[in-house]
């Protein structure tokens, strides 16, 4: 009998840890753990800054891995690692220190003293006009706030000693794959490398040129390789899996959402989680006269067909904290799962239409930072709570549809879209509104995992 070869898959997201051990043979679960890792922090940019403590994600790492059976982690042969996209983590060397048990890894530990807080995808402090003043980027791609780039750009002009005392800068999921191979500097896929702006994904290489006439700190820039290459090897036995095993460089997690739950080319995806995306896959960049819609790397020379909206589940997730806050006033709390359940039940039994409508852009969008949401024709025929939650869910639809109009979906010939993501598999009133704006059925399918799919890449 032959001796099992599992794949280890980590998810490094913006408000949880998933992992997950994945047997590439029988392509089951063998075992998987998450952990919100409640990294928030405080910005001095206020709203504007969105930053995360490296440390407590590192925390939430290890105490997935540790609680995975120990039988099973020593048969994993390869490591893969997916995360948020476009952030930026700077750190200098020895930033994070082995804790060992007889001879092996039991956990990392982040020295604060040699590392900054992690600047997300989320952080809007590069201002339209601070934008507008940076060089157009040589790439199909713009480069927009929360971008690894523009955030750079931005301490640069506004905080330049404090670029000065750090030697590296990646993705968190990046630094993840540099602390697990004790590596000397950060390699980053061309994923990760595409979503911080400044890339040229034709060429696989930084805008150096660009980027050195305006004086950018191009050491930090990380050596670049493709998706689906090997970026080092396990320094130390970590858990139980062997020190030598092979670590896959960090891949975007959208990228590896998308290759766990595609069945084939004619599948659009749609995730709905703290965002929104809408997805398909081709061959080469075209254009498709929509300036809403991006194509970002994904595997093998193959490119993604994206609308990604900065507002889904986080927006919906912002009303009903909002009800519980109002009802808390009036001396009434209520657990947040049971506002869920009234509201998605409501929203189910609401009219088909209503004259209520909603813009839901309450986190702006790339190309409307100053957006802001706001509601027309409120009337008293309108006002019941299963209505207006009815009304927000079919707004971050067509807010969505207004990025990729269903005729794209039709030119691609795509057949169905298959449905990812904990915001849009529990809410059915969402699911209803995908169906009629897009003229298409609306499907789940026993993939959508990203940490998963970080397990796929790999094989």
């Amino acid at each position: 009998m032959t001796d099992k070869q599992y794949v280890l898959g980590m998810d490094i997201g913006t408000t949880s840890v998933k992992v997950c051990v994945y047997d590439p043979n029988t392509k089951e679960l063998v075992a998987k753990q998450n952990k919100d890792t409640a990294a928030n922090i405080p910005s001095d940019q206020g709203i504007e800054g969105n930053k995360q403590d490296v440390p407590k994600i590192v925390s939430a790492v290890h105490y997935c891995v540790s609680r995975l059976p120990k039988d099973v982690l020593r048969h994993v042969t390869k490591i893969g690692v997916c995360g948020q996209m476009h952030g930026v983590f700077l750190w200098k060397k020895r930033a994070w220190e082995k804790v060992e048990k007889d001879g092996v890894v039991i956990r990392f530990e982040g020295t604060r003293e040699n590392m900054s807080a992690l600047y997300t995808w989320q952080d809007t402090r590069c201002k339209p006009e601070f934008l507008e003043s940076l060089p157009e980027p040589d790439s199909h791609l713009k480069c927009y706030s929360g971008y690894g780039c523009a955030t750079l750009l931005w301490m640069l002009k506004h905080k330049p000693e404090k670029l000065k005392n750090f030697e590296f800068a990646a993705t968190i999921q990046d630094f993840i794959v540099t602390m697990l191979c004790d590596l000397d500097a950060p390699v980053m896929s061309d994923q990760n490398a595409a979503s911080w702006g400044y890339f040229n994904t034709e060429k696989n290489e930084w805008n150096y040129d660009i980027l050195k006439s305006i004086d950018f700190p191009l050491n930090l820039l990380p050596k670049t390789i493709k998706s689906g290459e090997i970026a080092g090897i396990l320094n130390s036995s970590w858990n139980g899996i062997p020190a030598g095993t092979p670590v896959g460089v960090a891949l975007g997690d959208l990228q590896c959402s998308i290759i766990a739950t595609l069945e084939n080319k004619q599948d659009a995806v749609l995730n709905i989680s703290t965002s929104a995306q809408l997805a398909f896959v081709v061959n080469k960049i075209t254009d498709l006269g929509c300036i809403t819609v991006e194509h970002l790397p994904y595997f093998n020379n193959t490119y993604l067909v994206v609308a990604a909206s900065l507002n889904g589940g986080n927006v919906l997730a912002t009303f009903v904290k909002m009800l519980q806050q109002w009802m808390l006033e009036f001396g009434f709390p209520i657990p947040q799962s049971k506002v869920w359940e009234k509201l998605i039940a409501l929203g189910s039994d609401a009219p088909a239409s209503s004259t209520m409508k909603i813009s839901p852009q309450l986190l702006g969008e790339r190309l409307a930072p100053t957006a802001k949401a706001s509601v027309e024709n409120i009337d008293l025929s309108n006002i019941q709570l299963g209505q207006v939650f009815k009304s927000l869910c079919d707004s971050l639809i067509e807010n969505l549809h207004s990025m990729m109009p269903k005729e794209i979906l039709r030119n691609a010939d795509i057949k169905r879209i298959v449905g990812n993501g904990s915001g849009l598999s529990r809410n059915v009133v969402l699911q209803r509104a995908v169906e009629q704006n897009y003229s298409l059925p609306l499907e789940f399918t026993s993939g959508g995992d990203a940490a998963i799919g970080a397990a796929i890449a790999l094989m």
